[in-house]
């Protein structure tokens, strides 16, 4: 009988051989790089969905509170799903995008640690914690919210290596390794003058310690080249400003796919025909910085990145982004 039961639970780690749940014994595995990213959907009426973009909900700002909740939740996975490990995270990151046309909150999350044990289970914990939030904040207002399509989009690290969730291939929650398929660079931007919002260009040459050909930024310095991903633009458009483009916080090059403010200075990043190296994240915002004025706000300093041009080259829209080991 125990022979059976074994052989029926053959694959299911969490099962010992008589069937009963047991913690996986993980102490032979290597600790390696991990990382995991999910998403998840919040469906309202367009009512709701305006009060929450508009922040005039009575419980306060929902998207602010369903992110802390995220980051508890991704902490508390062990906790709440028995037989997961307590994992020490290095790191949750947590977006949110407001679909208009459809009246949607889409959540996603990025967890990443270094351990024996993956930590897709703590994605999807943060972005269910912050759909639940979401709902909480909202259930005054509309009982009929929808939560849906909280999925696993990517993981990387570990024996099975790297997944990609067919179902999700265009999403964009971003991957701190820089290898996977959805890193990208969204835009080429580029101005004339200096302290004021880029414009998009159809490709832009990049020139070997110089920087973006016709760019006011360019000179033989260590800040050639600005990067800056568009999760960090949505983040700022979550706080009620939706029409931000590309360019508008003077960034040479827009990204998405990739966490690039959790690179270390060094990190070679290869784009188009071009190859870069990190050589500075974020910056001090001069007083009169016209992004500032404008918007309220300036992202660059805490999560733009600056690099210089190792080799020269066309970059264009929808070039792969990758880190050169």
């Amino acid at each position: 009988m125990k022979d059976r039961i074994a052989e029926e639970n053959e694959g299911f780690t969490h099962l010992d051989p008589e069937g009963r749940a047991r913690l996986v014994d993980v102490s032979g595995k290597a600790e390696t790089f991990r990382v995991a990213a999910a998403r998840g959907e919040v469906r309202m009426s367009p009512g709701t969905f305006a009060r929450v973009r508009a922040g005039s909900l009575a419980k306060g700002d929902v998207l602010a509170v369903a992110q802390v909740a995220a980051i508890q939740g991704a902490k508390k996975t062990a906790d709440i799903i028995p037989l997961c490990h307590p994992l020490r995270l290095s790191g949750i990151d947590v977006s949110f995008r407001l679909n208009e046309a459809e009246s949607t909150v889409e959540i996603r999350a990025e967890a990443r640690a270094t351990g024996p044990t993956g930590v897709e289970m703590e994605a999807l914990t943060a972005v269910t914690a912050a759909a639940l939030t979401i709902y909480d904040m909202c259930k005054a207002a509309e009982k009929g919210i929808v939560i849906a399509e909280i999925a696993l989009v990517s993981k990387d690290g570990g024996k099975s290596g790297a997944y990609r969730n067919p179902a999700f291939v265009e999403d964009r929650v971003s991957q701190k390794t820089g290898v996977a398929p959805a890193a990208k660079i969204l835009a080429v931007n580029g101005s004339d003058s200096k302290g004021v919002t880029k414009t998009p260009l159809e490709k832009g040459y990049f020139q070997t310690n110089h920087g973006l050909r016709g760019d006011a930024h360019a000179a033989d310095w260590h800040r050639q080249v600005s990067f800056l991903g568009w999760e960090s633009v949505e983040k700022i458009q979550a706080r009620g400003l939706p029409d931000l483009g590309c360019g508008v916080f003077a960034e040479n090059l827009t990204t998405e796919g990739i966490v690039l403010y959790d690179l270390p200075v060094g990190t070679k990043l290869c784009a188009g025909e071009a190859l870069f190296e990190i050589t500075q994240i974020g910056k001090e915002c001069h007083a009169d910085c016209a992004i500032r004025q404008q918007i309220g706000d300036c992202v660059m300093p805490r999560e733009g990145v600056f690099a210089r041009v190792l080799e020269s080259g066309w970059v264009k829209p929808g070039d792969a982004l990758t880190v050169r080991r």
